[in-house]
């Protein structure tokens, strides 16, 4: 019984095209970092996360109202020196 050479395309070693086989690479979203989203609540002012909203089955927060901002980062200013 021979075996097949993987540098040969469609000899059963790699898969005819160059194209990687399925699982060879790992996932390429999973290597980008994630970036929390924060959001708060327009009524009271309950501070909650993007993923915190996405394990809930509806975007409510605890005490019902519907309505969030997104919290922004505090803007850095640049002072020129004289």
């Amino acid at each position: 019984m021979a075996i097949a050479d993987p540098a040969v395309p469609g000899e059963g070693g790699a898969p005819s095209g160059g194209a990687p086989a399925e699982g060879e690479y790992p996932d390429a979203a999973e290597d980008l970092p994630r970036f929390e989203v924060h959001y708060s609540c327009l009524r009271c002012g309950t501070d909650v996360t993007s993923t915190e909203l996405g394990r809930l089955p509806e975007i409510k927060c605890i005490c019902g109202y519907k309505v969030f901002t997104k919290v922004r980062p505090p803007l850095a200013t640049t002072v020129n020196a004289v």
